[in-house]
Parts: C-alpha cells; structure tokens; sequence
C-alpha cells in the first residue's frame, strides 16, 4: 500500500470546479494586481485570523520581511528567534540588514524556550524584535513572550507560517503579537496555486505601513516614504484562496485526527518514537505537519518506510546557526542542543486529510516492524 507525503491532486479534484470559477472570474475582470479579489480574501483572512486587518504579500518569505520593515527592523538591529526553523525566518532578518540571534527551542514542542530568552536579550541590547515561530501547526507560549517584549518595548512576530488557524488558548494564530506572518506555499493546509503571503495586525499604523512597503514603500502617486519591496498578492491566488478557506477548517480537523489515530496506535504498539503532543496552552494545534522523534536511526527508519512505499520528510536537517551562509554569526555546533537534537531525530510522517485509516494503520503497522 503506498502512502503518499502530501496529495494535492486530490484535494484539488473535490474543488476543481468553484476553484477554476474563481480563477475564470479573475481572467474575465482582467485585474490581476490586488484590486477587490484580494481585498475579499483580506477580509476573510482577518475576520478568520481574530485581527482588524490583514495584508495580503507576494510570499510567506516576504511577509517576514515586510513585517522586520514595518517594525524598523535594520542595519545595526539584532532580531532574536530561533535555529530550528525554516531558512525564511533567519533569511528574512538578515535582508532586512539586521543581525539574528538565536536561542534555542523546547524539545516536547519544538517552538522558542522562553526561559533563555532573557539571557539573550542582556547579551544583545540592540534586540529590535523577536520572531516566536509557531512550528509545525503548535503555537509557541505567547504570553510570557509577549510580556518580554512589552516590558523591552520589543516588535513581537509571529512566523505563522505553518499555523493558519492554530489556536493559543482559544486565541487565533496571527493576533497573538504585534504582527502575524503566513505562507500560502502550495503545501501548506492553505495552500495557494502557486506562491502567496500574508501579514496580519490589529494596529491600524501597522497596517497602513504594511500596505505601503509592499509597493515599493508607496504613500502616494510616486510618492515614496519608504524602501520597501515590490511584494503583492495576485488576484489569480486571493480568488483560489477563498476557495479553499471554505474547506480549510475541516482540513484541519482532519490532520488533528489523523495525528490522534496515530498517537493512539504508537502507544498501542509501544512504539520506540515519541510523538507530538500539544502542550496545554496549544488548544488548537492544525498539524501542519505530524513530526515524531526516532531517538535512534532516523534516516535508515525513513529509507526503509520508502521501499514499502510510505513517504515521509525530515524538517530541518541542518539548524540555522550551522548553515554556510551563517558562519559569521560566530556560532559553532554544541551552542543549541536541542535543536541539533532535533535535527537528528525528527521524522514527518504522512498526516494530510486525504489519508484513509487503512493508510494510517499501515504506517504503523509498518513502524512496528521495523523498529525493535
């Protein structure tokens, strides 16, 4: 039985006919830059996301940015957040001319451990903001980080990216700090069809330079208050966006129980990996991804899942602080345990809401026999 990583193709034929609607709608009007369809969506996205406002962007990446911009984030700042990470949050602070500083993360949740966070920011007195990333579908704890950041009157951002819809005790991902940043990167459980960002606030200031910066820093006709990017979501993706919001809550819910199967039936087989489990405060985790620990042999585990046909993915072999493009930060291996334990032993096991039980079942079952 094979037991693909990730099926869009059948996502995408459930919907086919309200998406290619949407994007016929679109080629009709022949408004393919922002305009209304990508007001809607903005709409929707901040009614959804619990906040005032939202800004629709080019990327995911460039949501990071344009929020390090909009927060005055630059050349001569530090910006603290973690290694164990997708490259974008790390990248997005050094194209915006600051300097990251990592800390390390919590390894049952795999998100920022804010009881080193002090410690940094007495190293690092230029920390002109703190990226918390919500990893892998779990908020991290937002409100000690909040309080920090307040107390220091630091930009707090949250790299939302893989949690569009998590939950931070009853609070929605994105309303949490002073800015919100997602991915609509075609894998994600909102996926566009094609790239797509977004940045969510409740400061109307904030929103307004948002909106700015994302066209070259444009206040007016030719009128430039700021350096900012050319990073504006397409009407093309606003409209297959809103397709797929109708659908996203009940993806989600899927992947949440699909994860709960899973962990169930690890216990059951007394399984040698240790699998997620939200933390208390994590009252909606989304599972972007449904990511174990193999505290032995990971990547002969991963090569012998693949020649039974099960497909499954390793984020992040390499934390930040030990890649190439880093190396003048001046960290070594052995700085961030955690994270290079992680990066070791973490394992992403199929967990997208078009998996059958039987599928479910058979991965395990499979485990099971692999493992000793």
């Amino acid at each position: 039985m094979d037991v693909p990583f990730l099926d869009l193709a059948a996502q995408t034929a459930a919907i086919r006919g309200e998406v290619l609607a949407a994007i016929a709608r679109v080629v009709d009007s022949q408004k393919f830059i922002l305009g209304e369809e990508v007001h809607r969506f903005e709409q929707q996205a901040a009614g959804y996301c619990q906040t005032s406002f939202a800004v629709g962007c080019a990327s995911g990446s460039d949501a990071l940015l344009l929020a390090l911009k909009a927060a005055g984030a630059g050349p001569g700042d530090a910006v603290l957040t973690v290694p164990f990470t997708f490259f974008a949050t790390a990248g997005a602070v050094a194209l915006a001319g600051a300097r990251p500083v990592f800390v390390d993360v919590d390894r049952d949740t795999f998100n920022l451990d804010v009881s080193q966070i002090e410690g940094a920011l007495q190293r690092h007195p230029k920390i002109k903001a703190i990226i918390a990333v919500h990893l892998f579908g779990g908020c991290a704890d937002m409100d000690p980080i909040r309080e920090i950041a307040r107390a220091r009157r630091i930009a707090l951002i949250e790299d939302a990216a893989q949690a569009i819809g998590a939950e931070y005790k009853g609070r929605r991902a994105g309303s949490l700090g002073d800015i919100g940043c997602f991915s609509f990167y075609p894998t994600k459980n909102l996926g566009a069809f094609g790239d797509g960002g977004l940045c969510t606030t409740n400061d109307e200031a904030l929103a307004g330079r948002l909106r700015a910066l994302r066209v070259h820093g444009r206040t007016g006709a030719y009128f430039h208050e700021w350096v900012g990017l050319a990073s504006r979501l397409d009407a093309i993706q606003a409209a297959v966006l809103a397709v797929k919001f109708k659908y996203l809550d009940s993806w989600s819910e899927q992947r949440a129980c699909n994860a709960a199967l899973s962990r169930r039936l690890f216990e059951e087989q007394n399984l040698p990996l240790v699998p997620p489990r939200p933390a208390p405060y994590q009252t909606r985790h989304i599972f972007h991804q449904f990511v174990v620990r193999c505290p032995r042999g990971r990547d002969e585990v991963q090569k012998q899942l693949k020649s039974h046909g099960i497909a499954s993915e390793v984020y992040y072999p390499l934390p930040l602080h030990e890649q190439p493009c880093f190396a003048d930060l001046g960290y070594k291996r052995g700085d961030f345990p955690v994270s290079e334990e992680l990066a070791r032993t973490v394992l992403a096991l199929p967990v997208h809401p078009g998996l059958s039980e039987a599928q479910i079942r058979h991965v395990v079952a499979t485990l099971a026999r692999l493992l000793p």
